[in-house]
């Protein structure tokens, strides 16, 4: 929650406001050069949407494994690994998942060698024990890094937030979301130790060969001096994905002062960090209750909820949810597409609840940039994440649903009082099935 006072894009210096920092863009504006390396700039240049989102394609799990896959085949192309050898499957573009990751860094050593040796195999290769211990620290050194940048932008929103209160320590929880930092053995334990080591005054909790012979001593000596160059040569690779303790305090330091620009009206235009306004001026204080319909649009998944606030000596939330999958097809498709399938999902949902014909407040959330001038109207600036459907940037995303509801005519949406839910977007309507 930001003070008005510097949210220098709206009139007005009462009160305090919610605000989407949309971090995934920090160092579009080249604020992170000296930080992105060589294998960061292929990532990019391979994705849908070059030069844009480049903090978001060093630290997210979206990017995370094709980082490794990267770094494996620059070092089997400089004879440091794999004995020099490539194959088809090493080369083609996401056959190496976040989810070899998350099985590589076992906690248990033998088994993550265990997982290396067996990915490596699926890719057709044959790596020596040394190959496997290799492709397990580069998986442990990818992660950290994106652990460590994670950190360091979240003590810069803390120390935002701890200024904005005038308090000397900040006690905060952080909710924290995602694949990564739940399925990952040791994301979450770097990144806390981090947070902590970078921001020590705040309180912060988050919700894991023998030979005889002369001959045979010369030989390995030569195989001894080879390993040695090789790992030297791993090493200075890998030392520009490492980050020192000052150059993650300078990560903090520029991310704060991005956000200083984005809350400016002078300089909101050239900063990456936009901190756009999202129109959410307060925060539920618990005298809430009442049925609740929400959809969450945010990656390649889609949620729908039923939320139910329930009056007790504590507010009481209960909530269900259904997870719709949207392919690659429908992300990249039309717009028209899009929200037909986000329609389609809304009524099944209604009726695996047993809810055809209700009437239930809806609020949205679109976790992608979007200009607001209102609670209930969000422009779509452009799209992240890996969607790329067409007919969809500069458009009002509200209307398109709307739009599609008519089309398909599944549902009804009933304009109706706003419902201030925090969110990216939060549309206030009704919802009921289609008699």
């Amino acid at each position: 929650m930001e003070q008005m006072r510097n949210l220098q894009l709206l009139d007005g210096d009462e009160g305090q406001m919610c605000v989407n920092t949309e971090w995934g863009a920090f160092g579009d504006d080249g604020g992170l050069e000296d930080l992105r390396t060589d294998i960061d700039r292929e990532i990019d240049a391979g994705s849908l949407n070059p030069g844009k989102q480049l903090f978001e394609k060093m630290i997210s799990g979206m990017y995370m494994g094709e980082l490794v896959r990267l770094i494996l085949v620059k070092m089997a192309r400089d004879q440091l690994l794999f004995q020099g050898k490539t194959t088809p499957e090493l080369l083609t573009t996401g056959c190496f998942s976040t989810n070899h990751i998350f099985a590589i860094e076992s906690d248990n050593d033998e088994e993550g060698l265990a997982s290396s040796e067996k990915v490596l195999r699926s890719l057709g290769l044959d790596p020596t024990a040394d190959d496997c211990a290799a492709t397990r620290r580069i998986c442990q050194i990818v992660s950290t890094r994106a652990a460590h940048l994670c950190a360091s932008t979240l003590a810069a929103v803390m120390r935002q937030i701890r200024d904005n209160k005038a308090a000397e320590k900040l006690r905060i929880t952080i909710g924290v979301d995602g694949s990564v930092y739940k399925n990952h053995p040791e994301f979450s334990r770097r990144l806390n130790k981090m947070v902590r080591r970078l921001v020590p005054d705040c309180d912060v909790r988050f919700l894991q060969s023998q030979c005889g012979s002369g001959k045979g001593a010369a030989m390995v000596t030569a195989v001894a001096y080879r390993l040695a160059a090789q790992h030297t040569e791993r090493q200075r690779i890998l030392d520009s994905l490492r980050l020192s303790r000052e150059q993650l305090f300078e990560v903090k330091r520029r991310m704060t002062d991005e956000m200083a620009r984005g809350l400016s009206k002078q300089t909101h235009d050239q900063t990456s960090v936009k901190m756009l306004p999202t129109y959410v001026q307060s925060t539920l204080n618990g005298t809430e209750r009442g049925d609740f319909l929400a959809l969450d649009l945010g990656g390649s998944s889609f949620r729908v909820l039923l939320v139910q606030l329930k009056s007790e000596k504590k507010q009481k939330v209960d909530i269900h949810q259904k997870i719709y999958r949207i392919d690659q097809e429908t992300m990249q498709g039309t717009g028209e597409e899009l929200f037909d399938h986000i329609v389609y999902c809304i009524a099944d949902f209604l009726d695996y609840m047993g809810m055809r014909g209700a009437s239930l407040p809806l609020g949205f959330t679109f976790s992608f940039p979007c200009d607001q001038t209102k609670l209930d109207e969000g422009i779509l600036l452009k799209w992240t994440k890996g969607f790329k459907a067409s007919g969809c940037e500069g458009k009002d995303v509200v209307m398109l649903l709307k739009e599609a509801v008519q089309r398909k005519k599944l549902i009804q949406l009933v304009q109706d009082s706003p419902a201030e839910l925090p969110s990216n977007l939060v549309q206030a309507q009704h919802a009921s099935a289609a008699p």
